[in-house]
């Protein structure tokens, strides 16, 4: 059976702006959307309507619903209960490393990097931050630029172990980093 005919779906917090993610509705979606005040989509994988949150419990209350200027695609201003993204991110448009880390967070896969620091505790992921920081420090001061890109680079790997560690999203030092702008 086909898709119905599907909108583009643009769901932005409106709290902060943040574009969380991109879903796409049929009439039906948009219905159930405008007489629920809880955000409807079409999943293509599913071949089916589903309500945002019906099995994480992250639902998106909406707050306003617009057309674009063509009316072919529609903003969705929600307030979200919980991550939009079903990785377990603010937003399904988090950097690329930070879902690589939230997914091996999530699945644990064997082998993996990721899963062996989250367990083996915070205070290990917290050492492995403060011992990429101090090599990242030195590079800095008398190595190469190339090692301190790479420390660097250890470093915020290691910083976004700690954070899923925590059960923290990168979202959260983004806002800290923001209400510092003067």
């Amino acid at each position: 059976m086909a898709d119905p005919p599907l909108t583009p779906a643009i769901v932005q917090d409106a709290g902060d702006g943040r574009v969380l993610m991109l879903a796409w509705m049929d009439e039906e979606a948009l219905r159930r959307t405008r007489e629920s005040g809880e955000a409807w989509f079409w999943s293509r994988s599913r071949g089916r309507l589903w309500r945002k949150g019906e099995t994480s419990g992250n639902s998106l209350a909406v707050v306003e619903l617009r057309d674009d200027c063509d009316g072919d695609a529609i903003l969705l201003r929600v307030r979200p209960n919980g991550p939009a993204c079903h990785m377990g991110s603010v937003s399904c448009f988090a950097p690329w490393l930070w879902r690589r880390v939230a997914e091996r967070a999530k699945e644990r896969p064997a082998g993996s990097h990721v899963a062996g620091l989250l367990d083996a505790g915070v205070s290990e992921c917290a050492r492995k931050v403060g011992e990429e920081g101090v090599e990242a420090a030195l590079a800095g001061v008398a190595e190469s630029d190339e090692r301190l890109v790479s420390e660097l680079a250890d470093l915020w790997f290691h910083s976004y172990v700690l954070l899923a560690a925590r059960g923290l999203d990168p979202a959260a030092v983004e806002a800290e980093l923001e209400s510092r702008i003067k």
